[in-house]
C-alpha cells in the first residue's frame, strides 16, 4: 500500500482534529459544572428569598445600613439590609443569606441580590487559616481591613439571584443596578 503525500496529510488532519475535540469537551465539561453549580446556589438563593422580593417583609431581622453603596467604576451593589445574627455566626446556608440587597428606583425598592457575610475572626475560630469559606462550590471573597465597609477582615459572596449581572452572577459590582434612584 502506497501512502500519498495528500493521503498522509489527510490522516494527520484527521489525528490533530481529535485533539480539539478532546479539549473542547472538557472545557465544555467544566463550564456545564460551572453552570450548573451557578444555577444551583442562585436557584436556592430565589427560592429561599422570594418571600423578602417585598421589603416590609425583610424586618425585624433586617434591617437598611450603610445606604446604596456604588461601584468604583461601572454599576453598584445597592441597599444592604442585614441581619445581625447571622453576621456574628461562621454558619454559610444558602436559605439563610446575610444580607439582602436591594435597589431602590421611582419610590420602590427591588430584591437585586444577596451577600453572604462572615468576619474572618469568627470564621477562623472553627477553620483553619488556610481553610476559607465555600458556599455551594463558590469560594467566598477576602477582604482585609481596613475597608471602605469599617467592617473588621471578612469574607463575602454576592449572588445576583434577581437581577442579572453580566460580569457573573457573584461579581461584586453590577452594572445593571443603580444607585440613582435613592
Amino acid at each position: 500500500m502506497r501512502i500519498t503525500r495528500s493521503s498522509a496529510f489527510f490522516v494527520a488532519s484527521l489525528l490533530l482534529s481529535a485533539i480539539p475535540s478532546q479539549v473542547n469537551v472538557e472545557a465544555a465539561q467544566h463550564a456545564d459544572h460551572a453552570a450548573n453549580s451557578r444555577s444551583v446556589l442562585v436557584e436556592a438563593v430565589r427560592q429561599a428569598t422570594e418571600s423578602f422580593r417585598d421589603v416590609r417583609n425583610a424586618s425585624p431581622d433586617y434591617g437598611p445600613i450603610l445606604g446604596c453603596v456604588s461601584g468604583p467604576d461601572a454599576g453598584a451593589m445597592g441597599v444592604h439590609f442585614v441581619n445581625p445574627a447571622l453576621v456574628g455566626d461562621d454558619v454559610l446556608d444558602a436559605a439563610h443569606p446575610e444580607a439582602l440587597i436591594y435597589e431602590f428606583q421611582n419610590g420602590k425598592a427591588r430584591l437585586v441580590g444577596v451577600e453572604f457575610i462572615v468576619l474572618a475572626s469568627v470564621w477562623h475560630t472553627n477553620h483553619a487559616p488556610d481553610n476559607p469559606p465555600v458556599l455551594e462550590g463558590q469560594l467566598l471573597q477576602f477582604v482585609d481591613s481596613p475597608n471602605r465597609f469599617g467592617l473588621p477582615a471578612f469574607y463575602e459572596l454576592h449572588v445576583w439571584a434577581w437581577r442579572d449581572n453580566p460580569n457573573g452572577a457573584f461579581v461584586d459590582w453590577n452594572p445593571r443596578v443603580s444607585c440613582e434612584g435613592q
